[in-house]
């Protein structure tokens, strides 16, 4: 039978909980609109308390981005098993996962954070420390995308294509939560077909984009997303 005694917590297991909490309600609104009394009272402790791990919220708030920022960048990481387009279609899917769970949190994370408050989210070195962050997520994602195409030294197209790619998926993702006006399952579709489509705008340019879009054509099924892509474009051709 529980004696109702609450266990107490060590200090790396409270902090821990303070930023899952804090992500929880960052999930729903605006970082700048939860309060740390807010945070206390989801937590079930005291507003001291939380002082007594984080010297205030905006260093608690600097510690979800980073775990946040964490766990998209590991959104796109994707066994090498299967035609690239599935695979594709797989980290669009964990993508708007995180999109979709993490909504506010989100827009304030990739548009560098809320504006200036009295408990310093927003100022300068805020802001700087959310680009670094959002750059470090961007690079993650570029890598990823790199060993996907089995490249290790890309050629500037390429790396155009990938980091243009990438920045596509961002706005598009941005654009979605303001009112959701386009069902999730079609824009990750859609952002498969976008890199394919980029693919071959860089191909017409480059020679090693070019090779690449061969063995994505060459090895992709007649019903992966890259086959639907082409079968579609030939009917409009029609």
């Amino acid at each position: 039978m529980s004696t109702g005694v609450r266990r107490r917590m060590g200090v790396e297991e409270r902090r821990q909980q303070l930023i899952g909490v804090a992500l929880e309600l960052f999930s729903r609104r605006s970082p700048d609109e939860v309060s740390i009394d807010e945070i206390a009272s989801a937590a079930g402790i005291s507003r001291p308390l939380v002082y007594h791990y984080f010297p205030g919220k905006l260093s608690l708030y600097e510690a979800a981005l980073k775990r946040a920022a964490e766990d998209l960048a590991g959104r796109f990481a994707e066994p090498h098993e299967g035609p690239l387009g599935a695979r594709l279609l797989r980290v669009m899917r964990r993508f708007f996962d995180f999109v979709d769970e993490h909504g506010p949190g989100f827009s304030a994370l990739m548009r560098g954070g809320p504006a200036v408050s009295a408990d310093g989210i927003g100022s300068r070195e805020h802001v700087s420390a959310t680009h670094a962050l959002i750059d470090s997520v961007r690079q993650a994602a570029y890598e990823q995308m790199l060993s996907h195409l089995d490249v290790t030294d890309p050629s500037p197209r390429l790396e155009l294509v990938v980091r243009s790619w990438i920045s596509l998926a961002e706005s598009t993702a941005l654009i979605w939560l303001d009112g959701r006006r386009v069902p999730r399952a079609e824009l990750e579709v859609q952002l498969v077909h976008d890199f394919a489509a980029l693919a071959a705008v860089g191909a017409v340019h480059d020679e090693d984009t070019a090779a690449l879009l061969h063995t994505m054509a060459r090895n992709e099924p007649a019903d992966g997303p890259f086959a639907e892509l082409v079968g579609r474009l030939m009917s409009l051709a029609s």
